[in-house]
């Protein structure tokens, strides 16, 4: 797909529309707290009933389940199939589980299109799960290609770009307070999770009301102590939670006399130098605007994935000065992002098309673009498009 330019990808997006009709969300919630007495799969199961029940679908119907999964767990190596039959789809369904690191959400959504191109379906049910509290210390944090922690790579951005310790501090408390002044339009996404010991999950539980500058001055670096800016308040916190969503193809849901919340207009994937995988959004961002036939100044609203502060000021920086492509601040992230939210490696990028999309509708907006950085040297980014 990355590969198809101008025309030839026109083309090829109008040939087959994907709609994107509705989703759902679990709370996020740190790491070892509110849901780590669930699996990935179980967080996947209640997010695809709750999709179901919503949008009143006849699970027989679908053509295929696609969930995104960082580290599946031992005893459910294809997480996706596990979660289709625990939520009733029928076992004549197949269901196939995707991995690209950061981007295995999206990779979910753009893995339906193909299909759908292909004549392998028309309806899907696609998404991502991460139980980050079951995962070994340690474990897909650290690269093997480079050798270091994303942390690590994070701290090569603080020294190739002049980003200082107080500017990523500003940038996250933003991100906090964006969230807050959120909370309720975020709640639309959710799905409480009820838990064997009586007690209701219904808030993303990384949101910090209390946060200041001065308590994010006072924390430590984390990965580089003595010349470091990466702490535990200016980084993605480890986090547990599930998305999924119901895409199908244009003349399907014009049949059934459905309004989607929006379309997949075009994408695209880059590899870049592993160690500077941070800045995988500022080469994928043009792609995918290119192979999405959209001009900068169309989009309306923008969403880039915040694994780490000094990451995503850098790739503003790269944007503005490699590529002449400003971003208004105003348009970014602006119900917060993972800083704030959290980071569930699977389940991220489906969450920034969630969250895109309806913040797009609330709008009235036409054209948005969400992107992340992907451990190992790559990037992702997504066009999306509504019908206002």
């Amino acid at each position: 797909m990355s590969r198809l330019r101008g025309y030839d990808t026109l083309l090829l997006m109008a040939a087959a529309r994907l709609a994107i009709i509705g989703g759902v969300r679990t709370p996020f919630s740190k790491a070892g707290t509110n849901l780590a007495g669930l699996s990935a799969v179980e967080l996947g199961r209640i997010v695809t009933a709750e999709l179901l029940e919503r949008t009143g679908l006849d699970p027989a119907r679908i053509s295929q389940v696609i969930f995104g999964n960082v580290l599946a767990a031992p005893d459910a190596v294809n997480p996706s199939r596990v979660i289709a039959v625990g939520a009733g789809i029928p076992a004549t369904v197949p269901a196939v589980t995707v991995q690209r690191n950061c981007a295995s959400g999206f990779e979910s959504l753009t893995s339906a299109y193909e299909k759908l191109v292909a004549g392998q379906g028309d309806i899907f049910v696609v998404g991502g799960v991460e139980s980050m509290s079951h995962w070994p210390a340690g474990a897909a944090l650290t690269d093997l290609l480079c050798g270091l922690r994303m942390g690590e790579t994070a701290e090569l951005l603080y020294r190739e770009f002049p980003i200082s310790r107080s500017d990523q501090d500003a940038f996250a408390l933003a991100s906090h307070q964006k969230a807050i002044a959120a909370r309720e339009k975020l709640q639309e996404e959710i799905v409480p999770v009820y838990l064997r010991d009586g007690r209701v999950v219904q808030d993303d539980n990384t949101v910090r009301a209390d946060t200041s500058l001065a308590a994010l001055a006072a924390l430590p670096p984390v990965f580089a102590r003595h010349n470091g800016s990466v702490t535990a308040g200016n980084a993605a916190p480890v986090t547990d939670g599930a998305v999924a969503l119901l895409a199908m193809s244009a003349e399907r849901a014009t049949e059934w006399g459905l309004e989607p919340l929006g379309w997949l207009r075009g994408y695209a994937v880059v590899g870049l130098e592993p160690r500077r995988m941070g800045l995988g959004p500022a080469l994928a961002i043009p792609a995918a605007l290119e192979n999405a036939g959209v001009r900068w100044k169309e989009l309306q609203l923008l969403e880039i994935n915040e694994a780490f502060a000094v990451q995503v000021l850098a790739v503003l920086q790269m944007l503005r000065e490699e590529f002449h492509l400003p971003v208004n601040r105003d348009l970014l992230n602006v119900n917060g992002g993972a800083l704030a939210l959290g980071h569930p490696v699977g389940a991220s990028g489906a969450r920034l098309v969630l969250t895109l999309l309806k913040e797009m509708q609330r709008r009235h907006l036409r054209l948005g673009l969400a992107a992340l950085c992907v451990g190992g040297g790559q990037g992702m980014a997504v066009v999306l498009e509504c019908e206002p």
